[in-house]
């Protein structure tokens, strides 16, 4: 067990949220009590981790061989790392949302499979397809969740155990040849992926985008939450940019460089600052019906 007192507001919901897929998760569960479940693979083996307030301070409680390690870097999932007195917001709707959300901190897992697996199993379909599919590939070929976590908890399967899913299980998740392909080259080199954990989020991006089927929409989507970055903006997103270009302009057709050239006075902190556009409510009445997910270039 290991407490931790942040130096400011923490939400534990708005902190954690982001690595929670659907409601449905395996991997994640958030209870009535308050309390967040997590199930990780860690590089000491399947972990589960549970975090709940207890005053001022966050509790955490592990139980598997991955215990140790996941209490070790509770602060820095918690945000520690993160610096929020960085972010100075331009524009009202910005500063109203951060106002309102004075505990948003960005996560830090350090684990990059676990963030680029769900990432590339959405990309080009629609979020609940994508749910879906990791919630079956989850729980037939990852492993329950040490300890007392609660009912259906799983662990994520370990890379050899991706590399091993038939191809006909693979459709059967609603997953194409073209993500499922993704997910096999990058389990492939798993070891070299994870190490970017330690790298600045720029590189890691990089080395990232160099297996085919990775792209910067990919990419963004990982290392914001392995690494708690919060200068990478997802670029290719199908609603965002005109999300963005809705609160700050009041343009609704928005594109990556209109939204990219929106957000250059938050150089640095463009995905906090996007963070809090999507907190904020201030978004398009859609006009068409929901389309899926898009990621440009190599994806």
């Amino acid at each position: 067990m290991r407490t931790w007192a942040p130096d400011g507001p923490l939400d534990l919901h708005l902190v954690l949220g982001p690595l929670r897929r659907g409601t449905g998760d395996p991997t994640f569960r958030a209870m009535p009590d308050g309390s967040v479940w997590r199930a990780a693979r860690t590089p000491a083996g399947p972990g589960t981790l549970r975090v709940a307030g207890a005053g001022g301070a966050v509790r955490g409680e592990a139980w598997g061989p991955g215990a140790e390690w996941l209490l070790e870097r509770l602060p820095e999932l918690l945000g520690a790392s993160d610096d929020p007195s960085a972010f100075a917001p331009r524009h009202r709707v910005v500063a109203l949302a951060r106002h309102r959300r004075p505990g948003l901190r960005l996560t830090r897992t350090g684990l990059v499979l676990e963030s680029l697996i769900p990432s590339v199993l959405e990309q080009k379909v629609t979020t609940g397809e994508a749910y879906r599919a990791w919630r079956l590939l989850v729980r037939a070929y990852g492993e329950p969740a040490p300890g007392p976590a609660p009912e259906r908890m799983y662990v994520m399967p370990e890379p050899r155990a991706w590399a091993l899913i038939p191809s006909w299980e693979w459709h059967r998740a609603g997953v194409d040849d073209k993500r499922a392909s993704t997910i096999l080259r990058a389990v492939r080199v798993a070891a070299r992926l994870e190490e970017t954990a330690g790298m600045a989020p720029e590189a890691a991006q990089a080395r990232l985008e160099v297996v085919p089927g990775i792209g910067p929409w990919t990419s963004a989507e990982t290392v914001q939450r392995s690494h708690g970055a919060p200068d990478a903006v997802t670029v290719g997103d199908l609603h965002l940019p005109g999300i963005v270009g809705w609160a700050l302009a009041g343009d609704r057709d928005a594109d990556d460089a209109v939204m990219l050239r929106l957000l250059e006075p938050y150089a640095g902190q463009r995905h906090r600052a996007a963070r809090l556009i999507l907190l904020s409510g201030k978004v398009p009445a859609r006009r068409a019906p929901r389309m899926p997910r898009v990621d440009i270039g190599r994806w």
